[in-house]
């Protein structure tokens, strides 16, 4: 056997090599079941709650002076008639109305009624990255799915491993990786997944 012929099994064994080694890695690092992955009871709060750059919409009841529509600042707060500087940072709509329903209240008013919403959640944010048509950071919505993410991300590309997504994501328990099943999710025949703020949605290329 000539040298070349050598030298070419031997690189062939190696390639075969580096992608079992990667497979092993990813199983490895990989929840095997995504659907029985906890969701923090705090889950949900976090991801509606107040950031820099975010909207909402404030109504006072009969009071067109205090009603208006406010962004966060940098610094995680507004600016509202009467009340002056408020932090809003890291709270949701119901408890920002609290919070000026008690303020006003305390000095101005006799049992106001106040409701926020949320126009834009723009601190917000997922990351789609690896063998989608159009990788990037997205907008995060209430009750998000990883298929809301995939189609924001323009769907896979050919080269995609359209049933073994990772997930990547940190928690206070610690930075947990996801192997989530898009194709069969988006085929009805698994159950789907939610994201939450600051996840890493990576699609590997399959190995072929």
């Amino acid at each position: 056997m000539s040298l070349l012929h050598i030298s070419d099994r031997l690189t062939a064994h190696g390639a075969l090599v580096a992608i079992a080694a990667l497979a092993a890695a990813c199983s490895a690092t990989a929840s095997a079941n995504y659907a029985d992955v906890p969701v923090p009871a705090s889950a949900g709060v976090q991801a509606s709650a107040l950031g820099p750059g975010d909207e909402f919409e404030v109504r006072v009841y009969e009071e067109a002076g205090l009603s208006g529509v406010y962004v966060v600042s940098p610094a995680g707060q507004i600016d509202y008639p009467l009340l002056g500087t408020l932090t809003v940072e890291g709270l949701v709509p119901s408890q920002v109305a609290a919070l000026i329903r008690a303020r006003l209240a305390d000095k101005y008013m006799r049992s106001p009624y106040v409701t926020v919403q949320a126009r834009g959640l723009s601190s917000k944010r997922v990351m789609v990255l690896g063998e989608v048509k159009t990788p990037g950071r997205f907008a995060f919505a209430d009750r998000m799915t990883i298929v809301d993410a995939m189609t924001l991300a323009g769907g896979f590309t050919t080269l995609a491993e359209r049933n073994y997504t990772i997930v990547t994501r940190t928690d206070a328990a610690g930075t947990h990786r996801i192997a989530v099943p898009v194709e069969k999710i988006m085929q009805g025949i698994a159950a789907n997944f939610f994201l939450q703020p600051g996840d890493i949605v990576f699609v590997p290329e399959t190995i072929l």
